[in-house]
C-alpha cells in the first residue's frame, strides 16, 4: 500500500531542522519501502505492507525521535485518502501571486465536517471547503489582511493541523500515481 507521511513543523523558521536525505534513511530503517521525499517541509511518499496504517505514525514518530531527537507529529494518509483530498481541490485554485490556496490536513480527532463551525471564516474573502481528512482554504492575496486564515494559528485546533499549499498537494498526488 502507498502512503504519504506529512510531518508537522519541520524546517520552518530555522526550527526542527531535518535533512531530507537523512529522513529518507530514517524511514527505510523503520521498514518503509520505495521512500521518496518532496521539498524540505516533510512530505514523504512510501510503501508499506507489514504494518497497518493505524500504527505507522507512531512508528515514524519514534524513528524520527531516535535519529533526530525531535518530537515531530506525523500524519499518515493512504493513497486513496490523499487522492480524495487532492481531487476535491477546485481546478482553478493555485498558490501564486494572486491566490493563497492551502490544504489543511486534519488529525483524526478533529476530522469532521463540524470543524467548519469551529473556525472563523471571513465572508466574501475566504472560501473554505471540508473534505474528509482536510480543509481546503482559498483567498485572494489582495485580501490577505482581511482573511481569517491567520486567526487559525491562534486556535487550539491549529496543533492538530498540518498545512501544504495546493501546488505541493498536487505534486505529492502526482508522485503517488507514478
Amino acid at each position: 500500500m502507498l502512503y504519504v507521511a506529512l510531518l508537522r513543523g519541520i524546517n520552518v523558521g530555522g526550527k526542527n531542522k531535518i535533512d531530507m536525505k537523512m529522513l529518507k534513511k530514517t524511514f527505510e530503517k523503520a521498514g518503509m519501502e520505495s521512500v521518496q521525499t518532496y521539498i524540505n517541509t516533510g512530505n514523504i511518499v512510501f510503501s508499506q505492507t507489514k504494518r497497518p496504517q493505524s500504527q505507522l505514525a507512531t512508528v515514524l514518530q519514534k524513528a524520527i525521535y531516535e535519529d533526530f531527537a525531535l518530537k515531530i507529529p506525523v500524519l499518515v494518509r493512504n493513497i486513496e485518502e490523499f487522492t480524495n483530498v487532492s481531487k476535491a481541490i477546485p481546478e482553478f485554485w493555485v498558490n501564486d501571486k494572486t491566490m493563497k490556496c492551502d490544504v489543511m490536513f486534519l488529525w483524526e480527532d478533529i476530522d469532521n465536517i463540524s470543524i467548519i463551525d469551529k473556525i472563523e471564516i471571513t465572508a466574501n474573502i475566504d472560501t473554505v471547503i471540508y473534505v474528509p481528512g482536510a480543509i481546503l482554504w482559498h483567498s485572494d492575496r489582495k485580501n490577505a489582511s482581511q482573511s481569517a486564515r491567520a486567526k487559525l494559528a491562534k486556535s487550539h485546533l491549529y496543533q492538530k493541523i498540518t498545512i501544504r499549499n495546493v501546488n505541493t498537494t498536487r505534486k505529492i498526488h502526482t508522485m503517488l500515481q507514478q
